[in-house]
């Protein structure tokens, strides 16, 4: 009887265990992918700039009600300048759904930042959930911007 006993506390043990990996599996963290940036081409001061993301968010947290809390950043590669935005609330609060979607992202149009005819321009984009989990960074393939 006290092997039994001795038995299924060891496979409990291990049955907690492979449980406790399991959970470390568990991604808090929004994931992103790059879909699309257009147009292809700019005319400096004139086309807005438009970047398609899929984001994929396991516990449910990305996005916010505060409209004055930024949680979305693109960053130009030219020069290292951050354009804020805010991901309104996706899910209910206190849900840990998986959430996954497309988001549009808006950009004025640009201006030339080396002083020639026209320049190529990249952007890396990247997230923050309510938990303060910053997401993968992407980056959008180049554009063209000419005066």
């Amino acid at each position: 009887m006290r092997k039994c006993f001795i038995i299924l506390v060891m496979f409990s043990a291990f049955a907690l265990t492979a449980c406790k990996e399991d959970e470390e599996e568990f991604s808090l963290a929004p994931v992103l992918s790059f879909v699309s940036i257009s147009p292809e081409s700019a005319g400096e001061l004139v086309d807005p700039v438009e970047i398609t993301i899929n984001y994929y968010d396991e516990d449910g947290d990305l996005g916010e009600n505060n409209a004055a809390l930024k949680n979305l950043f693109v960053v130009d590669s030219r020069n290292e300048v951050t354009y804020e935005f805010r991901i309104q609330q996706l899910a209910p609060s206190g849900s840990t759904i998986p959430i996954e979607g497309s988001l549009t992202i808006n950009i004025d149009p640009l201006v030339i930042s080396d002083g020639s005819a026209s320049q190529t321009a990249s952007f890396i984009v990247y997230c923050k959930d309510r938990a303060g989990n910053l997401s993968n960074s992407v980056t959008t393939t180049e554009i063209t911007i000419s005066e």
